[in-house]
């Protein structure tokens, strides 16, 4: 599948293959919905490569020493994990200009509503509706 161009993005971690399938997009589109991916910065270069008016934003911890305590706090992860995760988070930050928007994850119920922000403004940005507001300007026209 890789070899045919299926994924949107992929990544190989530690012998394991994660990605997203271009059918899921597909999909997401056929039906009028907003598809949101929660990626790494290499499968958002991959996106963006692959689909330039894709919009992404970085979700940023408000501080390293705070991304470490929601680690802890969802008892998920052994203790070289979690040190592995705040080295590639380390790492990963470095990329945040890469991104249209960056998104400061203070608190859930603000970030949400930053979220539906975002994706509010980029449903009806000029370039998308294109389409939408042709048939408007016809009825102005003049028709004498």
């Amino acid at each position: 599948m890789v070899a045919n161009d299926e994924f949107l993005e992929w990544a190989e971690v530690f012998g394991n293959y994660y990605g997203t399938h271009r059918g899921i997009l597909e999909a997401a589109q056929q039906q009028g919905r907003d598809l949101v991916l929660d990626i790494d910065v290499q499968g958002a270069r991959q996106l963006k490569g692959k689909i330039p008016e894709a919009v992404t934003v970085f979700i940023l911890a408000p501080s390293r020493q705070i991304l470490e305590q929601r680690l802890r706090a969802r008892g998920e992860d052994d203790e070289p994990t979690i040190q592995r995760r705040l080295r590639d988070a380390e790492k990963e930050i470095r990329n945040y200009n890469a991104y249209d928007y960056v998104l400061i994850n203070r608190d859930l119920d603000q970030s949400d509503a930053v979220m539906s922000a975002i994706v509010g403004a980029e449903r009806v940005r000029r370039t998308r509706i294109e389409d939408q507001i042709q048939p408007v300007l016809e009825t102005f026209e003049d028709k004498r």
